[in-house]
């Protein structure tokens, strides 16, 4: 499979929605438990090693990052966003900080009108966990007829063969992705801009 090549560059961060940049562009929103692999992967896709840089604390980053993307195919400049929420389900604080910090998130998946996609990301050694479940159903709650859930498992080279072949059984339309093979982090990007912009993704 041949190489897409993404620019990505990082644009901000925010606390909150009424501090994020306009939404002017298409949003592919990552989210998913602290330490699952969000920020690598961001890095992988861009073939950058530091571009998006994970807190030495899991949990403790309560900020919104926003990466500006662009491909350019055959005919266009293709021009997208990445963002980085949050991890959630790790960090050790009070009850009010975490309420207000999943309401801010909340208020964000909700009114965020430029989100086309969203990729929640699991850890491929622990794919049943209740917190992974209860954001997928609440994303297939919010979702809107122009918008796509990737369920994507990450750290699959943490998985003996057998493993991995019963994962990839009962979530066949997941994506499976690890730091050992290129090609699946290349399908990724190309079911991304395949839902995101139809016929005009030419390569």
């Amino acid at each position: 499979m041949s190489q897409l090549h993404f620019n990505l560059s990082f644009n901000t961060s925010a606390p909150r929605l009424s501090l994020c940049p306009p939404p002017n562009v298409a949003e592919i929103v990552f989210l998913g438990r602290s330490n699952v692999g969000k920020s690598s992967l961001i890095n992988a896709i861009a073939h950058q090693k530091k571009l998006a840089k994970s807190s030495q604390t899991p949990g403790k980053t309560k900020l919104i990052n926003f990466f500006d993307g662009s491909y350019k195919s055959n005919t266009d400049l293709l021009q997208f966003r990445f963002v980085d929420l949050p991890g959630f389900g790790y960090a050790k604080v009070s009850k009010e900080e975490k309420k207000e910090w999943e309401e801010k998130l909340t208020e964000f998946l909700l009114e965020r009108v430029s989100i086309k996609a969203y990729l929640q990301l699991i850890d491929a050694r622990h794919p049943e966990l209740e917190i992974d479940k209860q954001v997928s159903d609440f994303l297939h709650s919010i979702k809107k007829g122009d918008q796509k859930i990737f369920r994507v498992f990450t750290k699959m080279d943490k998985l003996k063969s057998n493993e991995k072949s019963q994962l990839k059984q009962k979530y066949h339309e997941a994506f499976f992705v690890s730091s050992q093979k290129k090609q699946d982090i290349e399908m990724l990007k190309r079911s991304i801009l395949e839902h995101i912009f139809g016929e005009i993704f030419a390569t």
